[in-house]
């Protein structure tokens, strides 16, 4: 029986730019940053030769894993990269105030698509990205 979302990995470019994004910006508390490379994670990721730096933080039950890649080499994808493409577009955090949150992280340079929109009082929302141009939902449900 599937239990819930355990957490989402995102593959980055300097874990330490985005641990900081991730704290000082939505408010994630590290739970864990170490290295990881050996057999073990070759296995579970598909990659021979697998390491590099690995770094969990979480706001309430919501959890983000950052893998910095060293070997293999990452492509680069584009920043800007558009929401439609395939694969996983982006993840959501629940916010109380949209309105606040959306000025405090555009004051502190995070790029939107727009202000947050009003979908029929259901909830409000917008899409941002991290450094390395992931996508994140704000959503205030209403």
């Amino acid at each position: 029986m599937i239990r819930g979302l355990g957490h989402v990995g995102i593959s980055v470019v300097n874990i330490g730019r985005s641990v900081d994004f991730y704290q000082k910006c939505l408010g994630m508390e590290l739970v864990v940053q170490t290295t990881f490379e050996g057999a073990r994670y070759e296995q579970v990721l598909g990659l021979k030769g697998a390491k590099g730096k690995v770094a969990l933080l979480k706001a309430g039950e919501m959890q983000v894993e950052l893998f910095e890649f060293s070997e293999p080499c990452p492509r680069a994808l584009d920043p800007k990269r558009p929401v439609c493409d395939h694969g996983i577009t982006h993840f959501c955090v629940e916010v109380t105030d949209i309105e606040g949150e959306y000025e405090r992280l555009k004051e502190a340079g995070v790029s939107f698509h727009c202000p947050p929109v009003d979908f029929g009082g259901i909830a409000r929302a917008t899409y941002a990205r991290d450094p390395d141009g992931n996508v994140f939902e704000l959503r205030e449900r209403s």
